[in-house]
């Protein structure tokens, strides 16, 4: 078996994560690394306590649905909480981040973006 290059295991961390996803629209997972080393994970679905797609349906406003919370916020919200930085991290995201992630994004100091699916 090939050994996998640090780019391919962190986006199959990023797959694994989006199998956790509590949204029927469409499964994401996001993965934030430092120096080679993955500091927060995160996939899309309801917030803490809250309804799932799963069990209720989407809620959906303008093609989003806005029942969940994105992978790549749940993953930046992940480093907040337990203090790791962000700046000059990476993040590796099975599917394009919308504009909100995308200004998050840029606004915690990520400097790449690696995405599987546009």
């Amino acid at each position: 078996m090939k050994r996998l290059s640090w780019d391919q295991y962190f986006m199959a961390q990023s797959h694994l994560l989006a199998s956790r996803s509590t949204c029927n629209r469409l499964a994401v997972g996001a993965t934030i690394v430092r120096d080679k080393r993955i500091i927060a994970g995160g996939y899309n679905g309801s917030i803490s306590g809250g309804v799932h797609c799963t069990d209720e349906g989407c809620y959906l406003i303008d093609g989003h649905c806005v029942r969940t919370i994105h992978a790549e916020m749940n993953a930046i919200l992940q480093c907040a909480k337990f203090g790791a930085p962000t700046a000059g991290a990476e993040i590796y995201v099975t599917h394009f981040p919308c504009v909100q992630c995308c200004k998050a994004i840029i606004q915690c100091g990520i400097k790449s973006v690696y995405y599987a699916t546009d």
